[in-house]
């Protein structure tokens, strides 16, 4: 008889996570482990950086083999008396959001693979020494690092099938969409997080640029937009200016000649609350406009 398509489905969840628990065991146990001895024992790279790159992949991979891999074995081999897998992933779906932390690091961590490839060879030595090695099937460490970064996307994408192809009165339905919801929640955390990063790490750059002044450095403000304007002084007189706009202020400054540290310094800050815009229309200085605020008013023009 032909296999009912939904257990096709779960078959090939229960075949791809084992191929991803050999995954995870490269990573953690060969990589991690074989990097982290090198550091301990000698002066290939420090501890930390190891652990920095490889961020929380011992708790993933612990996870996966012990727990994940072992209940989905076991409910294919029973599938023939309860064909259902809805209710192990919901059990699993709350762990999955450890992979915040790993999707978060994983720039930062690719990165720190570049650096120290180019500052310590022995280090990018054992990396090439062990990425030749039959388990690595010709990928490099950066390409198996990948995995676990497309490992929620794929059960997603694999539980919608399974969902599609389940029977109307199928016992597992209810369970099979709320695991899919709980999956579909765990993405959103994983996405809004390396967003978040992202977030903070412009703010912070354009921080340094402004000199990290005290009053101005706060991480729940949001940059809106940047960029520079011509300040007129008078009919025969303007000067470059540059302006940045957050959610809660308006910072109107000048470019610094010798930028050593920052870039520009703060003249005047104008709070958006009350800020008031207004176009102007001169021929002789088209794109010109007035922003007016508690603080002061400024005759601009942008190019």
């Amino acid at each position: 008889a032909q296999e009912p398509e939904e257990k096709k489905i779960a078959l090939e969840l229960l075949e791809t996570e084992q191929a991803y628990v050999s995954r995870l065991h490269l990573l953690d146990q060969v990589f991690y482990m074989e990097l982290m001895n090198e550091a301990k024992n000698g002066k290939v790279v420090p501890e930390e950086v190891v652990k920095m790159i490889f961020s929380n992949i011992s708790s993933i991979y612990q996870f996966h083999a012990r727990f994940f891999l072992p209940e989905l074995q076991k409910r294919m081999e029973d599938w023939s008396s309860n064909p259902r897998i809805g209710d192990v992933i919901q059990k699993l779906a709350p762990f999955l959001k450890m992979y915040g932390e790993y999707v978060k690091n994983f720039d930062k961590a690719l990165e720190l693979i570049t650096i120290w490839s180019e500052k310590s060879p022995p280090f990018q030595e054992l990396i090439a020494n062990i990425q030749k090695r039959k388990v690595c099937a010709n990928l490099t460490l950066q390409h198996h690092m990948l995995e676990p970064v497309q490992r929620i996307p794929r059960y997603e994408l694999l539980l919608k099938d399974y969902v599609r192809k389940l029977q109307p009165g199928s016992p597992d339905r209810a369970d099979a969409e709320k695991a899919l919801e709980m999956i579909f929640m765990v993405a959103k955390h994983s996405n809004a997080a390396i967003a978040e990063m992202e977030r903070l790490q412009n703010l912070w750059e354009v921080y340094q640029r402004l000199g990290l002044e005290d009053d101005i450095v706060d991480p729940s403000n949001e940059l809106i937009k940047e960029g520079p304007v011509l300040k007129i002084s008078s009919r025969n007189s303007t000067s470059e200016k540059y302006l940045f706009l957050f959610n809660n202020m308006l910072l109107y400054c000048v470019p610094k000649v010798i930028q050593v540290g920052a870039e520009f310094q703060v003249h005047l800050r104008i709070d958006v609350d009350g800020l008031k815009v207004r176009e102007l229309n001169d021929m002789e200085f088209p794109h010109t406009f007035l922003v007016s605020g508690k603080q002061r008013t400024l005759e601009l023009q942008a190019r």
